[in-house]
């Protein structure tokens, strides 16, 4: 299957889509919108025309370093590599701006698909509303 992932400077309306399908209606999430939506780079995977996984980036609080947040893909495309395609586009954007670090807070459940892209856990877990979360970050 051919897939197509696209970049934006603003909130489209597919990765609003997806992220509330995902985080609100299937996980229980109720503060899934936020201000760094308007400062973010948001990425929506396509197949043919459907959207079926997004994720953001936005710059984090050290020079070079940016974080990586809100990566989901629709139930149905979970376990065939889709998340690790639109991650990787993720990555190459971030080191094409000159990041050097990328930083994700990962559902705890979730912490094993960012180890086996080269992500490392740091910190402790932390609760973000129901859910464990834990760091994880790469350097580039």
């Amino acid at each position: 299957m051919e897939y197509i992932i696209r970049d934006f400077n603003n909130l489209p309306d597919d990765a609003l889509h997806l992220r509330k399908k995902v985080f609100v209606e299937e996980q229980g999430f109720c503060d899934e919108f936020d201000d760094i939506d308007n400062r973010a780079i948001h990425f929506v995977l396509y197949e043919k025309d459907m959207p079926i996984a997004t994720c953001r980036i936005f710059v984090g609080d050290t020079k070079g370093s940016y974080i990586l947040g809100r990566l989901c893909v629709l139930k149905e495309y979970r376990g065939k590599g889709i998340g690790s395609k639109i991650l990787r586009a993720a990555e190459d954007k971030v080191k094409v701006i000159g990041g050097k670090k990328l930083s994700l807070h990962s559902q705890y459940q979730a912490r094993d698909f960012y180890k086996k892209l080269g992500f490392a856990e740091y910190g402790e877990i932390e609760y973000e509303q129901h859910c464990p979360h834990i760091w994880l970050a790469k350097m580039y």
